[in-house]
């Protein structure tokens, strides 16, 4: 509640939507003039979920839907894929004025590489030498922010990354300066990253996580795009910053 607190102090109008409940979503858009539909995290449901909420942004006739997809959704072999191409092919075909931010993979996905590190001094993973074009939440944020104050984003679909891109050789080499220890990148094949993972008692996200590394290798993660850029109008937020709040929360563990 504390951020909502901080938001509610800055005049901005806190309201309370359940993607179960439509007659919430029908509500919450009364007289909304444009919409941001940041992706949903309930995997298992969040397609249908998307929906509900562009079939009441139809309903309400609002001006501009704005969606925060995935890179390149229509091509990528990304477990997360299919959701995001579910959802921007709804809202194509639902003629409303949209805008597709086609989101690279955030920087922070990586914290528990770097709260681990700070243990062991080791970054696992099996993803070679695979580009990776993330960038700080933050700059997703004010790039949406921008499409949503500015003209001209109609009918768009960006495709957005941060730059430079990096590798996970490079993470740790970024980790270890912001650490002040020495921290290397161990890289396995998938087979020994799934057998590790489940001996660290990771079973769970082990599909999850060798599959990533095996579309972060195969390029998933990389994009040449610099939509980004252009929409912030700056550069986005290098590596070792966006890391720097999460290793000091590692130090501060220690």
């Amino acid at each position: 509640m504390g951020r909502l607190t901080e938001f509610a102090d800055q005049g901005v109008e806190i309201l309370a939507v359940d993607y179960e409940d439509p007659a919430t979503i029908d509500s919450a858009l009364d007289g909304a003039e444009k919409v941001l539909l940041i992706s949903g995290s309930d995997l298992s449901k969040r397609a249908e979920q998307h929906r509900r909420v562009i079939d009441s942004v139809k309903r309400h006739g609002v001006g501009q839907l704005v969606y925060t997809s995935v890179l390149r959704a229509t091509e990528t072999t990304l477990a997360i894929g299919p959701d995001h191409v579910a959802t921007e092919k709804h809202i194509l075909e639902s003629g409303l004025p949209y805008t597709l931010l086609r989101n690279g993979w955030y920087t922070e996905n990586y914290a528990g590489s770097v709260l681990g590190a700070a243990q062991s001094g080791v970054i696992l993973g099996s993803a070679g030498q695979g580009k990776i074009s993330s960038a700080a939440r933050a700059d997703f944020a004010e790039a949406a922010a921008v499409v949503l104050t500015t003209p001209g984003h109609e009918g768009k679909t960006y495709e957005l990354g941060g730059h430079p891109d990096w590798t996970l050789p490079e993470l740790a080499e970024v980790t270890s300066e912001l650490l002040g220890r020495s921290v290397v990148y161990r890289d396995l094949t998938s087979e020994e990253h799934r057998k590790a993972l489940e001996e660290a008692g990771m079973a769970d996200a082990a599909d999850f996580a060798v599959g990533l590394d095996a579309d972060t290798k195969a390029g998933q993660l990389f994009t040449e795009s610099q939509d980004l850029q252009r929409l912030l109008g700056h550069p986005s937020t290098p590596l070792i910053d966006a890391l720097r709040p999460i290793a000091e929360q590692a130090a501060s563990q220690h």
